[in-house]
């Protein structure tokens, strides 16, 4: 039976998938659109076992979903939210990054 995340849940989930760059590209790369583990290795530049290894933890983080299209798989963003979320915070990243308002950020690596 499926239940919903709590929000911290949810957090941490999409964190958690944020965490690694591949993850990122692979969330950024279904963003644009849907597309098959083999397309998505190719366009990434990894080898199929590691890419099945970052869409098993995005699955698991409920952020992306397996669709079968008939003997293959094609993985797409769990919620069609997610595209917009990906958008507004890597908007926000940058605005973040051009403002700097923590002075110690470079000798601290915070920020």
């Amino acid at each position: 039976m499926l239940t919903l995340a709590s929000e911290v849940e949810v957090l941490a989930r999409f964190g958690r998938a944020l965490a690694d760059p591949i993850r990122c590209r692979l969330l950024l790369a279904l963003r644009e659109a849907p597309a098959h583990p083999s397309d998505l290795a190719d366009r990434l530049g990894i080898s199929r076992t590691r890419l099945s290894n970052h869409l098993a933890c995005l699955r698991d983080c409920g952020l992306v979903v397996a669709v079968p299209v008939g003997r293959r798989t094609r993985y797409e963003l769990a919620d069609p939210r997610l595209a917009h979320a990906l958008d507004d915070l890597r908007t926000a990243v940058v605005a973040v990054e051009a403002d700097r308002s923590c002075a110690d950020a470079e000798e601290k690596d915070c920020c």
